[in-house]
């Protein structure tokens, strides 16, 4: 991964962020939306990305798309350490299983829902980004390799085992046992 240099920033340092802001803010949320289970999650996390540029203003590269690109990989690093920080906890948690009797299609819905976060879960976090990117956001995969700084085969490669991966972490839920196979 090639290293951005700190260059001086032209004008007014806030003038600078809120450009940033208004021009990466939705497409960031799009993406925190899609990495947390919860819209004010994925605030902070929009917020810690901002903040994180503010702090370091001389490290953002100049130009839309390396901006962008920056942004990206900065929102997915700060997800990437939540992930790590609530592992320990949520191995505990895991044992919660979804109610056996449904009732209605938006309770399924729901339990559907709580089903494939928990998977998601189990992936390791830049697994996680790249099946999240592709599968829910359409990205493609060099737009995914761009905005991660890896391979298109690095990309193509953790989608593949995301997938193998979700697979498996669902196959229990859907009733399969390992003989089904």
């Amino acid at each position: 991964m090639a290293r951005v240099l700190p260059v001086a920033l032209p004008g007014n340092p806030a003038d600078r962020l809120a450009a940033l802001f208004d021009a990466h803010h939705d497409r960031l949320y799009r993406l925190a939306r899609r990495l947390t289970p919860n819209a004010d999650d994925a605030l902070d996390l929009v917020q810690e990305t901002f903040l994180k540029a503010a702090r370091c203003q001389t490290s953002v590269p100049l130009g839309l798309a390396s901006e962008e690109a920056w942004l990206v990989r900065v929102l997915i690093n700060i997800r990437r350490d939540q992930w790590r920080k609530t592992a320990v906890r949520k191995r505990h948690d895991r044992e919660m299983s979804p109610s056996t009797s449904v009732n209605n299609d938006q309770e399924a819905v729901l339990v559907a829902r709580a089903t494939v976060w928990r998977a998601l879960d189990t992936l390791t976090p830049r697994r996680r980004a790249v099946v999240v990117m592709h599968e829910l956001e359409g990205l493609t995969i060099s737009a995914i390799a761009l905005l991660l700084g890896i391979s298109a085969i690095t990309v193509r490669w953790h989608l593949s085992i995301g997938r193998r991966d979700l697979a498996r972490a669902l196959r229990p839920q859907m009733g399969e046992s390992h003989e089904d196979r």
